[in-house]
C-alpha cells in the first residue's frame, strides 16, 4: 500500500521553508509521495475574505515551482471543493473514501501539535493516523509525544533541519518593505 503524507497550509505564500519539507519528506521519509494541499480557509485562524483567482493563482504559482523540481510532491486543491468548515478529519475522511487504497499520514510542524486539542476531533487524528512532526523553534515534540502518545496510533518527530521562515515573516518583510526575495519561490 502506498503511503502519502499529507502537509496543508495556506502557503501564503510559499517560501523555502515548505520547499524545503517537502523535499525532507520524499528523501528522507518512508512517504512514497507528499501531498500539499492548499487550505482556502483555516478554521483556526480568523476569516479573511479571499478571492477565488488568488486561490487558483497561489495554487498554479506552487504547481509551476515543484513541476520538474520535485516528482513525487503533488499539489491539491481538494479543500477547494469541500464544504466548510475545513476540518482537517473530513478532508481526511473524504481521501480515504476516494482513494482507498493509500495510506494517509499527516504532516504537521510541532506549533500545531502543541495546539492539536483546539482542532476537530482531535482524538480521533492521533488515533487513527500516523502524524510526523517537524520541529519548530520552542516547541519540544518529546513532551509533546509523551503528552499525546498514549492517544496516538503514531507521533513520529522528523529529524529535519530546522527552518526557521514562516510565511508571516514573509508577510511582514514585504508590508515593511524588505526585499524578502532570498526567502520566496
Amino acid at each position: 500500500m502506498k503511503r502519502c503524507g499529507l502537509y496543508f497550509g495556506s502557503f501564503n505564500p510559499f517560501h523555502i521553508g515548505h520547499l524545503a519539507i517537502a523535499n525532507y519528506l520524499v528523501s528522507f521519509t518512508d512517504l512514497d509521495m507528499v501531498r500539499m494541499i492548499l487550505s482556502p480557509r483555516n478554521p483556526l485562524k480568523v476569516p479573511v475574505q479571499v478571492h477565488e483567482y488568488v486561490l487558483q493563482e497561489r495554487l498554479e504559482h506552487i504547481r509551476r515551482v515543484l513541476a520538474g523540481r520535485l516528482p513525487d510532491i503533488e499539489v491539491s486543491d481538494v479543500e477547494f471543493h469541500l464544504p466548510q468548515p475545513l476540518y482537517t478529519i473530513n478532508t481526511l475522511r473524504h481521501l480515504e473514501k476516494k482513494e482507498p487504497g493509500m495510506t494517509f499520514v499527516l504532516v504537521i510542524g510541532a506549533d500545531n501539535l502543541a495546539i492539536i486539542e483546539s482542532w476537530h476531533e482531535w482524538k480521533f487524528l492521533l488515533s487513527g493516523y500516523e502524524i510526523y512532526v517537524y520541529p519548530r523553534e520552542g516547541v519540544d515534540v518529546q513532551v509533546l509525544q509523551h503528552k499525546y502518545g498514549h492517544l496516538a496510533k503514531e507521533i513520529k518527530r522528523l529529524d529535519a533541519p530546522l527552518i526557521n521562515v514562516s510565511s508571516t515573516f514573509v508577510r511582514e518583510g514585504l508590508a515593511a518593505g524588505k526585499n524578502m526575495n532570498g526567502f520566496l519561490v
